[in-house]
């Protein structure tokens, strides 16, 4: 299998990724390169929200973190926002948010690809 690129959409999962703790980001770039790199990637590191968009769920020293992202294009992931996770379920206002930054993306490359 091709490896797949990773692209963040705008500053959202940059800004997200600056705020941990070095170690805390490295374990997410180790799961994100599970996701370039297998074909498929098990449950447990990736879940089906709805409308095209998908959490990556990373767990590390008793904390949990996701970061919602789409597959594009073939072998292209974007990626949106990320955040800690604090409650059992994913708030609702975090997945509006990465749905939303979803829609925009998409906007956004139509529009590109009209130019």
């Amino acid at each position: 299998m091709e490896e797949r690129k990773v692209i963040a959409y705008g500053d959202y999962f940059t800004e997200f990724i600056s705020s941990l703790k070095e170690y805390e980001s490295r374990k997410i770039f180790y799961v994100l390169d599970m996701l370039k790199t297998g074909a498929r990637v098990t449950t447990k590191f990736v879940k089906y929200i709805r409308d095209g968009l998908y959490e990556l769920r990373i767990e590390y020293a008793g904390n949990i973190y996701r970061i919602f992202f789409c597959f594009d294009s073939g072998n292209l992931v974007v990626l949106f926002h990320g955040f800690q996770k604090k409650t059992k379920k994913t708030p609702l206002g975090e997945i509006e948010k990465a749905l939303n930054l979803m829609k925009e993306y998409y906007e956004s490359k139509s529009k590109s690809s009209k130019r």
